[in-house]
C-alpha cells in the first residue's frame, strides 16, 4: 500500500498541525546550534567523551598525542603553542580526523605571553582597571599569534592570607576591587559580550578556581576551605560572578572542598548557583587531574565513580586524567550516565569552539610570520613599562631620600635580585625570556648615567651563607645612597609555594642590617609576589618601595620612580601583616563583641599590635595630597533614590601626581554583623601641582545590600557612614540614612 492513498487531506491538515511547532522550533534554533546538532547525531559515543579529553604537552604534540587526534580520543591540548606547533596540530585535526573538528588549545596566559607585565596581584596595585584590561588585551594579541586560544586566566580567587603563594596570581583581599579587575581582564583577553564571537586576536578567558581557593586553610595550597555560604557569597563569589556578567566563556573549578563537596563534583557550585542563578551558558574545566582527585578526596572509591560524580555535578571536560575518555563509556552504555549528560557537556565545548571561530578557521590566521611581528613590539613593551610604573608602591619615604639624584651621586645597588633576569619576570610567565628583561641595575645605570653606580650581589636570594658580605658593606660605604633589592625568587610564590614564614628569605635580613649599619641612606626595593612581614624594615629604613614582580620593563620602571620621572601612585591591594601570626589579615573584618582597647580582655595579640603593617589601599607619592568639602546627599536615601558622595582632593606638593581616592562604607547596624569597612568605589586622579578636583561618587540601595539571615539580598533601613580618602584607615567621614 503506498503512503500517498492513506493521507487524505484531512489526515494530512491533522499531521502537520501535529509536528508543525517541532519544525518551526527547530527552524527558530540559532544556526550555530542547528549546526551543533548535526555534529553530535553523527558522533559516536568515544568521540563525544574524547571532546571532553583534555591533556597537557610540552609545546608540541608527540606523534602519540597526534594519533589520539586522529581516532577523536581529545577535545584540545593545554602548553601545545608556537605558530608552526599549532598548524601542525590543527591540520590532523581537520584533515585526517573522521569528524574534523579542531581543537582548543589552552595556555596559562596570566600577566603577559612574551612581553611580561606585572604579575596580577601588583597590576591590582594600580587601581586601573582600563589598564589591566590594556594588558590582557596585549597579552591575548601574542598569545593568539603563537597559536593559543584559549587562556586559564583570570585568576579571580579572594586572597586574604600571604601565607598562600597563589596570592600572587589574583587581586588581593577584597571583593569589589576584585570584581573590577575580573571584568577588566575578561574583556581584555576575549573582548565585550556576554555571547559575543571572539576574534582572532583575543582568547577564550577562564575565571579560576571555583570557589573560595584563596580560603585555603593555613595559607597551604590545596588545603581544605571551610567557609559559610554568607561568607562565600559576600567575599569569594563576587569576583567570579562580574567574570561570568563580563562574558567569560570558561569556568575551572577548584582544588579545594567547600562545606565537604569538592569542588569539582559540587553540583550545588556548579548547577545551582553558576548555571541557573548566573545563568552560565560556557564550558566548565577541571583544573590539573582534580577529577581523579575525587578519589583522593574520599568521595569517589574509583576512576570511574570520579568520573560519574565530576560530570553529573557539571564538569564538562576532564583535563589531564583521561578518566572520562578512558573510563565513562561503558557507565553510559549500563544507563549509569545519561547519554544526554554528556551531550550536554560535548555541546558546551562545541560552543566555544564555534564562538572561537574555529570551525570556520582551525589555525585563526597564525602563522610563523605574524608570530615573529607580534612578540614583543614595541608598543607593547611601553605598555608594560606604564603598567610596572603605575603598579610600584611607595610604602615609606621619610627623610626625603626619595626621589634620588640622577647625577653628581655615588648609587649603590646591592643584592640578590639587582641584576637577575629571570626573577623579575614572577610566577607563570609563560613565554617570556630573561634575555628580554631590564634588570633593576641596567635601568639605574641607564637613567642614571652621569651618577656613579656600584654594584654587589651580597647573598644569592636562599643562601645561608655571609661570605658575600664584607663587599656589599664596602660598596654601600663608598656610595652617597644603598639601593638593596630583595625578595623572593619567582617560584615561592604561585602554585604550590606556600611559605610559613614570610619574612626575607636566606640571609637577606641579615644583610640589610649590615648595610644599614654603615649608616648610609637605604632604599629597600622589594621583589616579591605577596605580602612579607617586615617590621624591623618598617621601623628602622628610611625608604621602603614594593615593586613586586614587575616583568619584562622592570628595570626601566623602576628607575622611572627612584629618579622621581614618575611620581609614585600604586595602591596596596592587600594588608601586609607585621607578622605571620596576624595572618589571615584583612581590613573588612568584623568589630566583634570585644573590638580591640586598652583593656586586657579583648580581641588583640599580647606581642604586636593588631594592625597591619601597611593597610589595604596604602600608598604614598612624591607629593601630598588633602582631601575636604565631603558632601553627603541627600542625607535620606529613599528605594528609588541614589547619594552622592563628593569631595576636593588637592595636591598640596611642589610635584605632579596621581592619587586613588577610595570610597568606604559601613552600616551601623544590621540583623547580620556587618565589615568595620566595606570598599564601594575608587577613583585614579591626576593632579599637577597645587590643582584641586571634586571627585563625585554615586551609591544606589543595590550597592548597599548583603545576604541577610534568610541567605537572601537585602537593604536594610539604618544608619551608614562613609569614609573618603587615601587608604582603608584614612579619610573624612560623613553619613546618610537609608529608609524603609
Amino acid at each position: 500500500m503506498r503512503i500517498g492513498s492513506v493521507l487524505r487531506p484531512v489526515a494530512a491538515g491533522a499531521l502537520l498541525a501535529t509536528i508543525a511547532p517541532a519544525l518551526h522550533a527547530q527552524a527558530r534554533r540559532p544556526a550555530v546550534e542547528r549546526q551543533i546538532d548535526s555534529i553530535l547525531a553523527t558522533m559516536t559515543l568515544e568521540e563525544k567523551l574524547g571532546q571532553l579529553n583534555l591533556l597537557s604537552v610540552d609545546r608540541r604534540a608527540s606523534p602519540q598525542d597526534l594519533e589520539l587526534v586522529r581516532q577523536g580520543r581529545v577535545g584540545g591540548f593545554l602548553n601545545l603553542h608556537g605558530a608552526e606547533a599549532v598548524r601542525e596540530a590543527q591540520r590532523v585535526a581537520i584533515e585526517e580526523s573522521r569528524l574534523k573538528i579542531p581543537l582548543l588549545l589552552g595556555l596559562d596566559v596570566i600577566h603577559g605571553y612574551r612581553t611580561v607585565f606585572p604579575i596580577p596581584l601588583a597590576e591590582a596595585g594600580t587601581w586601573n582597571p582600563e589598564l589591566a584590561e590594556a594588558a590582557a588585551r596585549v597579552a591575548a594579541r601574542e598569545a593568539a599569534a603563537a597559536g593559543v586560544n584559549w587562556t586559564f586566566a583570570p585568576m579571580v580567587d579572594l586572597a586574604r592570607d600571604a601565607r598562600w603563594g597563589r596570592i600572587a596570581e589574583g587581586s588581593g583581599e577584597d571583593p569589589y576591587l576584585g570584581s573590577v579587575m575580573a571584568a577588566a581582564r575578561v574583556r581584555g583577553f576575549q573582548g565585550p559580550g556576554r555571547d559575543a564571537p571572539i576574534g582572532p586576536d583575543r582568547l577564550l578567558a577562564t575565571a579560576k578556581h571555583f570557589a573560595a581557593y584563596g580560603a585555603a586553610e593555613a595559607g597551604r595550597d590545596y588545603n581544605t576551605v571551610d567557609v559559610s555560604e554568607r561568607t562565600l557569597r559576600e567575599i569569594y563569589l563576587p569576583p567570579f560572578q562580574a567574570a561570568v556578567d563580563a562574558g567569560v566563556g570558561s569556568i575551572m573549578t577548584a582544588f579545594n572542598e567547600i562545606a565537604g563537596v569538592p569542588a569539582t563534583g559540587n553540583a550545588w557550585l556548579l548547577k545551582d548557583v553558576l548555571r541557573r542563578e548566573w545563568r552560565f551558558r560556557g564550558l566548565v574545566v577541571s583544573d590539573w587531574t582534580s577529577v581523579g582527585e575525587l578519589v583522593a578526596h574520599g568521595v569517589a572509591g574509583s576512576r570511574a565513580e570520579a568520573g560519574r560524580l565530576a560530570l553529573q555535578a557539571g564538569t564538562d571536560m576532564d583535563m589531564v586524567s583521561r578518566i572520562y575518555v578512558d573510563e565513562l563509556a561503558p557507565l553510559v552504555r549500563r544507563g549509569t550516565v545519561p547519554l544526554a549528560l554528556v551531550d550536554s557537556a560535548v555541546r558546551r565545548v562545541l560552543r566555544v569552539k564555534f564562538r572561537l571561530g574555529l570551525f570556520r578557521d582551525p589555525y585563526r590566521g597564525v602563522d610563523p610570520e605574524r608570530e615573529r611581528a607580534t612578540l614583543l613590539a614595541p608598543e607593547h613593551r611601553a605598555l608594560a613599562r606604564e603598567a610596572a610604573r603605575q603598579a610600584i608602591v611607595l610604602l615609606k619615604n621619610e627623610g626625603g631620600v626619595l626621589p634620588l639624584p640622577a647625577q653628581g651621586r655615588t648609587i649603590a645597588v646591592i643584592g640578590p635580585l639587582a641584576h637577575d633576569r629571570l626573577e623579575p619576570l614572577g610566577p607563570w610567565h609563560t613565554d617570556g625570556r630573561r634575555e628580554d628583561v631590564v634588570t633593576v641595575l641596567e635601568g639605574i645605570r641607564r637613567r642614571a648615567a652621569s651618577a656613579t653606580v656600584l654594584h654587589a650581589g651580597g647573598a644569592g636570594v636562599l643562601d645561608t651563607a655571609t661570605a658575600g658580605f664584607a663587599e656589599a658593606v664596602e660598596t654601600a660605604r663608598r656610595a652617597d645612597v644603598a639601593v638593596l633589592v630583595l625578595g623572593e625568587k619567582h617560584d615561592m610564590s604561585g602554585e604550590a609555594a606556600s611559605r610559613a614564614e614570610i619574612g626575607l628569605p636566606g640571609v637577606q635580613q641579615q644583610l640589610l642590617e649590615a648595610v644599614a649599619a654603615t649608616g648610609k641612606p637605604v632604599v629597600l626595593l622589594l621583589m616579591n609576589g605577596r605580602p612579607l612581614a617586615l617590621p624591623w624594615a618598617a621601623e628602622r629604613v628610611p625608604a621602603i618601595v614594593e615593586t613586586w614582580f614587575l616583568g619584562t620593563e622592570t628595570g626601566n620602571a623602576v628607575a622611572d620612580i627612584l629618579f622621581g620621572d614618575v611620581s609614585p601612585s600604586g595602591k596596596l591591594p592587600v594588608s601586609f601583616p607585621r607578622a605571620v601570626g596576624q595572618a589571615p589579615i584583612y581590613y573588612n573584618h568584623k568589630n566583634t563583641g570585644r573590638p580591640p582597647s586598652a583593656e586586657r580582655f579583648t580581641s588583640k595579640y599580647l606581642d604586636v599590635p593588631v594592625t597591619p603593617l601597611w593597610p589595604f589601599g596604602h600608598g604614598l607619592s612624591y607629593t601630598t595630597f588633602a582631601y575636604s568639602e565631603l558632601e553627603v546627599s541627600p542625607a535620606r536615601l529613599g528605594p528609588r533614590d541614589t547619594v552622592r558622595i563628593r569631595v576636593r582632593v588637592r595636591n598640596t606638593g611642589s610635584r605632579d601626581g596621581t592619587e586613588v581616592v577610595q570610597l568606604y562604607v559601613r552600616d551601623e547596624v544590621a540583623t547580620v554583623t556587618r565589615p568595620v569597612r566595606e570598599l564601594k568605589g575608587f577613583r585614579r586622579v591626576p593632579l599637577a601641582a597645587g590643582e584641586s578636583a571634586v571627585v563625585e561618587f554615586r551609591l544606589t540601595r543595590a550597592d548597599l545590600a548583603f545576604y541577610g539571615l534568610d541567605l537572601r539580598r537585602r537593604v536594610e533601613p539604618g544608619t551608614f557612614r562613609v569614609f573618603v580618602g587615601p587608604s582603608s584607615v584614612e579619610g573624612l567621614e560623613g553619613s546618610f540614612v537609608v529608609t524603609p
